[in-house]
């Protein structure tokens, strides 16, 4: 079912659906196939938010401020929501089952990711927290220096220090390193 709803691109539908598929996986792991299923339909679910979120942060119009703040609260509500939801079920049921290295760095990559997402647009004590947690998350996450799936951590991650914590260097200095170990493994 979320494959075709995937393919109708209704995908509110297919969290629903892979929400169900990673609550009844809590002895066994998902699949690389479930794995993406779920990855897909978060990152479109919240993607189209994040998208409107900030086409209305930047815009500048002052005769509809109040309009514009209320449209852009009920966004982040929304977005808060789905990042919640994600996280609770990585915390719950993904990570916990995870015996495999690969499946616990992606789902420690997309807890790092939901998290980086919420301090994109909280502020204060919640930018501070889930900032933090963004951090240990990516943290957490090993494997060899040339997995894709740890060079997708490395990339957020980059992105992470330069979008919320305000650190280009730091950002250029990680890619350069994963670039630099990458290069070294593979010759």
């Amino acid at each position: 079912m979320a494959k075709l709803a995937e393919q109708a691109e209704r995908y509110e539908e297919m969290v629903e659906f892979m929400e169900k598929v990673a609550k009844t996986v809590d002895v066994e792991e998902l699949t690389v196939e479930e794995r993406n299923l779920l990855s897909v339909a978060y990152k479109n679910v919240i993607g189209a938010r994040r998208a409107s979120w900030r086409k209305e942060e930047s815009r500048g119009n002052e005769d509809h401020v109040s309009i514009i703040k209320d449209y852009r609260s009920k966004i982040e509500t929304e977005l808060s929501k789905i990042c919640d939801g994600i996280l609770n079920l990585l915390e719950t049921h993904l990570i916990p089952s995870a015996s495999a290295a690969e499946s616990k760095v992606f789902y420690l990559k997309m807890k790092g990711d939901y998290h980086r997402y919420l301090a994109e647009f909280k502020t204060g004590a919640e930018r501070k927290e889930a900032a933090e947690s963004t951090l240990v998350a990516y943290k957490s996450a090993q494997l060899a220096p040339t997995h894709p799936i740890r060079l997708g951590l490395a990339l957020n991650f980059s992105v992470f220090y330069y979008e919320i914590l305000n650190s280009p260097d730091r950002a250029c200095n990680l890619a350069k390193q994963v670039h630099f170990h990458g290069f070294i493994i593979q010759n």
